[in-house]
């Protein structure tokens, strides 16, 4: 059986920022298969990829893309699963150059945009989980409880360091 989310990424590069994405899953018990699947360099992949991934079993993608970050909105424009992108951090723009790329989707191609670099990746892994959840209770249990560890966490009071 196919994993319900696909994580796919433009380059080897961008797993730094997208392994947070499957890290998130697995601590939330949800499978993600992870694949590189450029816009540019492997667009065949890429269409290939887009158009089967509901008849191959998947619910979400979430892509992560830096630079001129084409491969979230071409694989929103290519399926009508859920597409979460990621904008990853550039050497030259910081990432400013992927968020503004994936953000702007024309009407009718919507892509949910996160944060750039990590943050990013963690929330658009909790996101998809939550999609999930809508239909899965043992899930959805799991995600509050690791919200709820995660509201715990937080100090109430700042370490006195001095």
């Amino acid at each position: 059986m196919t994993a319900p989310i696909a994580i796919i990424m433009g380059s080897q590069s961008d797993w730094d920022t997208m392994r947070h994405a499957a890290d998130t899953l697995a601590a939330l018990g949800v499978a993600a298969d992870t694949r590189i699947v450029s816009a540019h360099r492997t667009p065949d992949r890429l269409f290939a990829f887009a158009k089967g991934a509901k008849a191959a079993g998947y619910k979400v993608i979430i892509a992560g893309a830096g630079g001129a970050a084409h491969l979230p909105g071409m694989a929103a424009a290519l399926t009508e699963l859920p597409v979460f992108g990621v904008p990853v951090e550039s050497k030259t723009l910081k990432g400013l150059d992927s968020l503004y790329s994936i953000v702007q989707m024309p009407a009718g191609i919507p892509v949910g945009t996160l944060a750039i670099g990590k943050a990013g990746a963690t929330n658009a892994a909790l996101l998809a989980a939550a999609v999930l959840a809508l239909s899965d209770p043992a899930l959805s249990d799991r995600l509050a409880v690791w919200r709820k560890e995660q509201t715990e966490a937080v100090a109430e009071r700042p370490e006195d360091k001095a």
